[in-house]
């Protein structure tokens, strides 16, 4: 293999959600999203793909510190000491969400998707992606550009290659 994602095959005409759906129906997994800066776009994504009741079990958008903390049990201590967009708090939203839905997956997605509310150490456009599987629980920052909407959905597309690549690599 000459790249750690050879493994991924090529998407070609089909949506990425398509194929997360189809991996997800494959392989017998369930998913379960969290959301706050996509604002619902990644469940919504993949509930658009006929058959999404076998394997989407909640999306929850937890767009308030209260309600990352109320609905995913994210602990107040944690968003005061790193902040709500933090690989911290991604991570326990993603551990959250899976274990409240009793998913075998939990994608939970937050960050600054402008156009105000950055800072010099959080710009707009810090987004950062937890997933939990059971097993793991593992984050990925990512700097995205472009006005509220672009990084809306470059967020959303990201945290469905995170899935794919979970499930195929």
């Amino acid at each position: 293999m000459n790249s750690k994602w050879d493994c991924l095959p090529d998407v070609g005409r089909e949506s990425l959600e398509r194929i997360v759906a189809g991996l997800l129906t494959s392989k017998n997994k369930t998913i379960a999203v969290a959301e706050s800066c996509t604002g619902g776009i990644v469940s919504s994504k993949l509930t658009d793909v006929p058959g999404s009741s076998c394997y989407f079990r909640e999306g929850i958008i937890a767009y308030s510190n209260e309600a990352k903390i109320r609905l995913l049990g994210v602990p107040p201590e944690m968003i005061k000491r790193f902040g709500a967009v933090s690989s911290q708090v991604a991570e326990l939203m993603a551990d959250g969400v899976r274990k409240s839905s009793s998913a075998d997956i939990g994608i939970a997605i937050t960050g600054i998707a402008g156009p105000e509310g950055g800072t010099t150490e959080k710009p707009v456009g810090l987004v950062y992606l937890g997933l939990a599987d059971g097993n793991r629980v593992i984050c990925e920052e990512y700097h995205f550009t472009g006005e509220r909407s672009a990084i809306k959905l470059r967020a959303s597309e990201a945290a469905l290659k995170l899935v794919r690549r979970t499930l195929t690599c």
